[in-house]
């Protein structure tokens, strides 16, 4: 264990970070890095040979044996294939190496990572190549690499690449904006993220006794326990030891690999925690995230403990989400959606902010297809996380701001003044002036938006590459037309006014659960794509391939590829869950109910031969054997319709939304009224009160 004062020495001392390049890199090589990073150019094979020899020494020094080019493929996990450093030199001995060409690049089998039509079976090869933006690590013995991955003919096989071209783009068009408002110290502009993680905590040997649990990651089954989170005592309140040491233990070994690990604490449902960073530009974040995902699991298991990432874990008590908190900021350090002191700052920022604005009206059915599948479609819309209309929530200051600006009326401050933009002063609207509004999908929280839809065991590369992508056009499309303004202050209030007017509609600052704002919404013209089904074909309406191949992120076919790949795993999932359902209804619940019914049965003939009343017994074996009967013809009707899937990959999508899961609902329904009338030592499994009250 570390102590405090040790701190900044254990944070990164897995990483072969800027610091530790530095001290072991010569300076013509140190200096050729950094301009690799910083404006694109590439490395010369000797100097990718330096690095490699420094990154093995480092490694070995620290007891490494092996090297894996660490990469995102579209299974939403990380990928790993494991390399030694030995090399032969005969007599039966052997030397440690790494060249730059094994830095550079690695050849892993692509035929069965999820390439959506990419790649055939037999066309196996795929490429890994090294990301320099991206710090190496260590990891259970072996030195990480960062790469992207790509088929032989370069599409784009992960998560990596096109995050990374968005992050060029959204860039260079914002540098486009600012060299309008004088600003040419700017170089680049770079896409923050900070991704609130949530989770729940479980005890192994309950989740061992639990198929569901095992094969989908929540519970098919499981009635209401006498006590959920009505009392809301466990939210922020005090951390149980057993989870206090696994978050301090958690944290340790995110920061030895650089994750910026900062807050802790006891999230709203029982046993469901989370873990929150600090900022950090948008590819670091989507690898510190999936580091943090996968870090979790393990420091669990060490403890006794398995942590859940599935978004709906247990019935009747919240889900789990990840809020996805997005900005923009220059490489000189300003946050470009902070309001600022001075007229121009104030004209630069809600520039930026029409914008944005702009392009979530426009493309709202994307992002909500960017969180799309099987596991989020038990939260959104269910009470606890945003509904599936997306809107944009910017507080009251803000909105008095914007309404002012639109209807050309006094903005009322201290005075009554009409804002003239970049020639009126914007009123302060110091950093979290504006309230959390935790029923918004994409709430304004100061200097950010926090863009609260995407479910907890997701990739975060998905969303953000459709938020910089968004914000690329937009910007795009405001520099184009004030590149050529005659009068820029003049051409910049009439873009503001007209934008804001234009997708005023698109903002919402109420209560996002309240049914009349569905109505209103639905008024409004936004999209209500409630299910994964409704949503995925977005992926490829045409306004959306269009704008992803006009700005390179993805090629007509890469995006084609991510909608088949999304539809064939909602699919997937969902026989699997339906799947182990009938497998735990014939096998586990049905012997279980049976059992006790019978024993009912004996004790109350029993009980009638000693003339003893036997009212309990008699009724709830009626009641049981009832109950029996619909849910042996419920799990009859789920394993019928399961086995008629249509072959169609987009039929089976609807289908399995319309009827297998229809059927999945039935069958539960019976199974966990069945729970409530069985005695607890005949359940076959851990019910929710054992699980979620374990402490």
């Amino acid at each position: 264990m570390s102590t405090p004062e040790k701190l900044p020495e254990l944070f990164g001392s897995m990483v072969f970070n800027e610091d530790t390049m530095q001290q072991r890199l010569s300076p013509a090589s140190y200096k050729a890095w950094k301009k690799c990073i910083t404006e694109g150019t590439s490395l010369d094979i000797s100097i990718a040979n330096e690095i490699a020899e420094a990154m093995k020494q480092w490694a070995v020094e620290n007891g490494c044996t092996h090297f894996t080019h660490w990469f995102q493929p579209m299974t939403g996990v990380t990928a790993e294939k494991h390399d030694s450093f030995i090399s032969p030199v005969g007599g039966g001995k052997v030397i440690l190496e790494f060249s730059g060409k094994e830095l550079v690049r690695g050849e892993p089998d692509a035929s069965s990572f999820p390439s959506g039509g990419l790649r055939a079976t037999f066309e196996a090869r795929g490429y890994t190549a090294w990301d320099p933006t991206s710090f190496a690590f260590i990891k259970d013995g072996s030195l990480c690499i960062p790469t992207i991955f790509c088929s032989y003919s370069g599409e784009a096989l992960d998560k990596k690449m096109p995050l990374l071209r968005s992050m060029d783009q959204v860039s260079r068009q914002a540098v486009r904006i600012l060299r309008l408002f004088g600003d040419t110290e700017t170089k680049r502009v770079v896409a923050q993220v900070g991704p609130e993680q949530e989770y729940f905590l479980i005890d192994k040997e309950d989740y061992a006794k639990r198929e569901d649990l095992k094969l989908t990651g929540r519970t098919l089954f499981g009635a209401k326990p006498p006590k959920g989170q009505e009392l809301e005592d466990h939210y922020f309140g005090a951390i149980r030891p057993r989870v206090a040491a696994f978050m301090k233990d958690l944290d340790e070994e995110l920061w030895k690999l650089g994750v910026l690990s900062k807050t802790k604490h006891n999230e709203v449902a029982p046993c469901q925690h989370e873990m929150a960073p600090i900022f950090s530009d948008a590819n670091s974040a989507c690898d510190s995230n999936q580091l943090a995902m996968e870090m979790m699991k393990k420091v669990a298991d060490k403890h006794g403990l398995v942590c859940l990432l599935h978004e709906k874990p247990f019935a009747g008590v919240n889900g789990s989400g990840k809020h996805d908190n997005w900005s923009l900021a220059t490489d000189t350090g300003k946050n470009l959606f902070k309001p600022g002191s001075t007229p121009s700052q104030n004209a630069q920022f809600l520039l930026f902010l029409a914008a944005f604005i702009k392009g979530v009206d426009e493309y709202q059915d994307f992002l909500r297809a960017t969180v799309a599948f099987a596991g989020n479609d038990h939260r959104l819309g269910a009470q606890e996380a945003p509904p599936a209309v997306l809107s944009i929530f910017l507080g009251d200051d803000l909105n008095a701001v914007v309404e002012s600006i639109i209807k050309g009326t006094p903005y009322k401050d201290t005075g009554k003044r009409t804002l003239e933009i970049g020639v009126d002063v914007l009123p302060s609207i110091p950093q979290d002036n504006t309230d959390r509004n935790r029923t918004s999908p994409m709430a304004f929280t100061g200097n950010k938006f926090e863009f609260r839809m995407l479910g907890s065991s997701q990739s975060i590369s998905g969303p953000n590459i459709a938020l910089n992508t968004i914000m690329s056009e937009q910007l795009e499309q405001f520099a184009d037309k004030l590149e050529k303004a005659k009068d820029f202050q003049s051409e910049l209030q009439k873009l503001i006014k007209k934008t804001l007017t234009d997708h005023q509609r698109i903002i919402f600052n109420g209560n996002g659960y309240d049914d009349a704002w569905i109505a209103e919404a639905e008024k409004r013209g936004l999209c209500n794509l409630t299910s994964t089904a409704d949503a995925l074909p977005a992926y490829i309406a045409k306004k959306n391939v269009d704008l992803f191949a006009k700005h390179g992120i993805y090629t007509q076919s890469e995006v084609q590829a991510r909608y088949e790949i999304h539809v064939e795993n909602y699919t997937t999932v969902i026989g699997i869950e339906a799947a182990t359902m009938i497998d735990m209804i014939k096998h586990e619940i049905l012997p279980a109910v049976s059992g006790y019914a019978t024993d009912l049965c004996e004790r109350a003939d029993s009980k009638s031969a000693m003339g003893v009343a036997c009212k309990y017994e008699k009724t709830t074996a009626t009641a049981i054997g009832k109950l029996t009967d619909t849910l042996m013809d419920a799990c009859d009707k789920l394993e019928k319709d399961l086995g008629k899937i249509p072959a169609d990959a987009k039929k089976a999508m609807d289908y399995s939304h319309k009827t297998i899961v229809a059927d999945m609902v039935k069958a539960r329904a019976a199974a966990d009224e069945l729970e409530t009338m069985t005695a607890k030592e005949y359940w076959p499994f851990p019910v929710y009160s054992d699980m979620l009250f374990y402490m």
